[in-house]
C-alpha cells in the first residue's frame, strides 16, 4: 500500500491560487488526463491543478523533469496514458512528487511552469486510455441485494455471491468521456402481462454509480494475479455510470447474463485520479456479517483487508428539463459512500486474472453500483424507486421513476477525512437524449 509522504501534507499550499481549497484537484490531487485545445487541437497528457491543466510534453522540454520523473512525464505526454500505466506505480510516484514540488508554494520553476497552464474550462477531455478490454462486476452487496428482492423476495442473493466477484465482459467501443449525449437505446422488451416481445426504445433507463480502475502493467496469459501485488496493477481511478435499460435487461438477461441493456453507453470521469492520491483515505474493508463465509485464501491479504477499501463520498444529482426551467438546482438522487463495497479492488483484480486471463494497461474494470444501507445512499433508480412503484418527486413538481429524454445525470466523489486535504474526481455527467428509429 501506498505510504503518506510530503504530497499528502494537508498544509501543503500551492502558488497556483484555484489549488487551494479546490474541491476536486488541490495540489494533494494531480490527477492525469487527456487533453486537447482550440489553439492545440492534438491530445495530449496533462494534469489538473485547480482550474488550471499543465501541458506535460510542453513541461518535459522546458526542462522541468528528470531522471524518472521525465520518463514518465514522456510517456504520459502522448494521446493516451497507455504507457504511463504500463509503467507501473515506480515512474508514477517519481513525476507525482516532482508535480507536487513544482507547484508548492516558492517552487524556483513558477516562472517557467506558469505559462504552460491552460485554463480547464478551455480543455476539451478526452477518454485516458485507449481500453482494450472493460469488465463490469457487482461487488455492491446492498445493491445486489436490493435488485434481488424486486425478482427474488424471499432469496435477493444467489449462493454463489459472498464466494465469487461476480462480473461479466462490457463493451469497451461504448465507453465515453463525461459529457458526451446518451443516446437512448432501442431493444426488444416484455412486461409480465405483454403476450408477446416488443420492439422500441427503452422505457425504463436508468444510471449505476459505480468507481472505475485503470488496469497498469497487467499480467502475462495463463498467469494468474496474486492478492499480494494486485495494487500494483492499479494504475488509478474514476467514476463511472453503467448505463442500465432495465426493460430490456428484464428480458434478456437469462441465460447469460447482461447483453444490449448494458452496452449502449457507459461514461467515465475523464481525470485518472492516482493510488498515491487516494492514499490518506484508504481503510480497512468492512467487517463481513457474522455467518458470511471468509474469502477463499486466494483473495485473502491481510493489508488488503487493513487498507484495501475507500474513504469516498459518492453523490448522484439529477437535471432535468423542468428544473432548469425554472432556474432549479439539480436533485440529489443519492449521497453514500465507497465503503459498502463487498470486495475490494484489488479483491476484483486478483479473480479476474485467477484463470490466467490476461489484464493489459488500459483496461478498464467497474466496480458494480455501489449502494449505502440507506435508500438515501442508494446508487440506482432503480432501487430508489423500487422498481418504479415509488417516484421520486423533484422541486419543479414533476416527478420521474426512470430517465426522461433530457435528463442529466451527475455523479461526484470526494475523499474526505479529518487531518486531510480532501480531494475530489471531478464528474462524470450524461445527457439523455431521444432514440434514432
Amino acid at each position: 500500500m501506498t505510504t503518506l509522504d510530503t504530497t499528502h501534507d494537508p498544509s501543503r499550499r500551492s502558488w497556483v491560487p484555484s489549488a487551494n481549497g479546490h474541491p476536486d484537484f488541490p495540489i494533494q490531487n494531480l490527477p492525469f488526463g487527456i487533453v486537447s485545445t482550440a489553439a492545440d487541437p492534438a491530445p495530449r497528457g496533462g494534469v489538473a491543478i485547480g482550474d488550471l491543466v499543465l501541458d506535460l510534453g510542453a513541461a518535459l522540454q522546458a526542462g522541468l523533469f528528470e531522471g524518472e520523473a521525465a520518463r514518465a512525464a514522456g510517456l504520459a505526454a502522448g494521446p493516451t496514458l497507455n504507457a504511463l500505466m504500463a509503467a507501473g506505480p515506480v515512474p508514477r510516484r517519481a513525476l507525482r512528487a516532482r508535480l507536487s514540488a513544482l507547484f508548492a508554494d516558492g517552487a524556483p520553476e513558477q516562472a517557467v511552469a506558469g505559462p504552460l497552464l491552460v485554463p480547464a474550462s478551455a480543455c476539451t477531455m478526452h477518454l485516458p486510455a485507449t481500453i482494450g478490454d472493460y469488465t463490469d462486476f457487482y461487488a455492491g452487496i446492498h445493491h445486489a441485494t436490493n435488485v434481488g428482492k424486486l425478482f427474488r423476495p424471499d432469496n435477493p442473493l444467489l449462493p454463489n455471491y459472498k464466494f465469487v466477484p461476480i462480473g461479466y465482459h462490457g463493451r469497451s467501443s461504448s465507453i465515453v468521456v463525461s459529457g458526451t449525449p446518451v443516446r437512448r437505446p432501442q431493444g426488444q422488451r416484455k412486461g409480465p402481462n405483454d403476450a408477446a416481445p416488443a420492439f422500441g426504445p427503452s422505457r425504463r433507463l436508468d444510471y449505476e454509480l459505480e468507481l472505475g480502475a485503470w488496469i497498469g502493467p497487467g499480467n502475462d496469459l495463463g498467469t494468474p494475479i496474486a492478492i499480494g501485488e494486485a495494487g500494483t496493477h492499479v494504475a488509478g481511478f474514476c467514476l463511472l455510470n453503467d448505463w442500465s435499460a432495465r426493460d430490456l435487461q428484464a428480458w434478456e438477461y437469462q441465460p447469460l447474463g447482461p447483453f444490449l441493456a448494458k452496452n449502449f453507453a457507459t461514461s467515465i470521469s475523464p481525470w485518472v485520479v492516482t493510488p498515491e492520491a487516494l492514499a490518506p483515505f484508504r481503510v480497512a474493508q468492512a467487517a463481513r456479517p457474522e455467518g458470511d463465509p471468509e474469502p477463499l485464501p486466494y483473495l485473502f491479504d491481510p493489508a488488503d483487508q487493513a487498507h484495501g477499501a475507500f474513504d469516498l463520498e459518492l453523490e448522484v444529482l439529477l437535471h432535468t428539463e423542468c428544473l432548469k426551467a425554472r432556474s432549479l438546482p439539480p436533485h440529489r438522487l443519492s449521497i453514500g459512500s465507497a465503503r459498502h463495497l463487498y470486495w475490494t479492488v484489488a479483491q476484483l483484480v486478483t479473480h479476474h486474472a485467477s484463470n490466467g486471463c490476461n489484464l493489459r494497461p488500459g483496461d478498464l474494470i467497474g466496480t458494480g453500483t455501489i449502494s449505502s444501507p440507506t435508500p438515501d445512499g442508494y446508487g440506482s433508480l432503480l432501487e430508489i424507486t423500487e422498481g418504479g412503484k415509488t417516484p421520486v418527486t423533484l422541486a419543479s413538481g414533476h416527478t420521474r421513476t426512470f430517465l426522461e429524454d433530457g435528463d442529466e445525470v451527475i455523479i461526484r466523489a470526494r475523499g474526505r477525512r479529518d487531518g486531510r486535504a480532501p480531494i475530489g474526481f471531478g464528474e462524470v455527467r450524461g445527457r439523455v437524449v431521444p432514440s434514432r428509429a
